[in-house]
């Protein structure tokens, strides 16, 4: 009898999962309906993107459906098709790379479900979503390249520089690349000798950089990583072949994180650029608009700055990230 009741429980427990997994709105719940795939728990500033979604969610009362691609854009796919099945209100996604993502985008248009890209955009027909929320990349390399090229500007030698890129074809690893590229190339005195990719994750970022250190005979000036996670772990790769980071060979990074103050503050790093992860709230109102059947601009576009050494203990206390 007690296998029988714990078969019978564990049936009971399955079909449970499986209903919420595909639940349709009920009848009596007015509520929004936001089907949210995330892309994963990569960095700092993912985390902080996704809590900040979760919890603008509930202070605006939407039910929230969400799903981590844990970086797989098959994964991401099938969430959005899941979405779909469900017929929710809006679908929402922060797209793993920029490309593949047509078919299931008409999929969501045939079934009168719009769609709002956050944080990174797509390389498919503007009419195939309603807009864009997220941070100018381009001009957070551009950033980067200004910072360079001012606390270089004393010097007259070669600038050796190493890069750390992003997920490949990914958005901001293409577009921070091309923004960082246009401003140092008015220079000839900063060359790019070695770009490899970290991924976005602090391992990964150490083990590119250990790899480099290895195999690179040039002496390095300068590392640019597209985010902090991969100067953190890059950090550690230059301390552990007995060079100080931060002095022997200088680093800006991308987003703004807390542990990107807390390596300033210790000196390791030189300079951060801001990438806002908290679209939450302007998320959840873009969502509203177009439930609401208001157009919302095709590319919005998130206000940010950046930090330095010198700035670091100044804002650490203030950041929510």
């Amino acid at each position: 009898m007690k296998t029988i009741r714990s078969l019978a429980l564990a049936a009971t427990t399955l079909a449970l999962v499986l209903s919420g997994c595909s639940r349709q709105k009920d009848a009596g719940d007015q509520r929004i309906v936001l089907g949210f795939s995330q892309i994963g728990a990569e960095s700092e500033w993912r985390t902080a993107n996704t809590e900040s979604i979760k919890s603008a969610a509930t202070t605006s009362n939407i039910d929230l459906r969400f799903a981590d691609a844990q970086q797989k854009q098959e994964n991401q796919i099938k969430a959005l098709r899941n979405f779909i099945a469900q017929k929710v209100d809006v679908i929402a996604f922060s797209p793993v790379v920029a490309t593949g993502w047509d078919t299931v985008l008409m999929e969501a248009r045939d079934a009168h479900i719009p769609v709002i890209l956050t944080d990174r955009a797509v390389s498919a027909d503007p009419s195939l979503y309603a807009g864009f929320l997220g941070s100018d990349f381009v001009e957070e390399g551009r950033k980067a390249g200004r910072w360079v090229l001012e606390e270089f500007k004393g010097s007259t030698s070669p600038v050796n520089i190493v890069e750390l890129q992003g997920t490949v074809g990914a958005a901001p690893a293409i577009d921070r690349k091309k923004g960082f590229e246009e401003i140092i190339a008015a220079d000839a005195r900063f060359q790019i000798i070695r770009s490899q990719s970290g991924d976005f994750t602090r391992s990964k970022g150490k083990e590119a950089m250990e790899a480099i250190l290895k195999s690179e005979s040039r002496k390095i000036q300068l590392l640019y990583a597209h985010n902090d996670d991969m100067a953190i772990g890059a950090i550690q790769a230059i301390e552990e072949a007995g060079l100080r980071p931060g002095k022997d060979i200088k680093i800006v990074s991308i987003d703004a994180v807390k542990g990107a103050f807390e390596a300033m503050i210790a000196g390791k790093l030189n300079a951060t650029i801001e990438c806002n992860p908290l679209l939450g709230p302007q998320l959840m109102t873009s969502v509203a608009e177009v439930v609401a059947g208001r157009p919302i601009a095709k590319r919005i576009v998130v206000e940010e700055t950046m930090f330095t050494m010198d700035t670091a203990k100044q804002f650490i206390q203030t950041r929510k990230y």
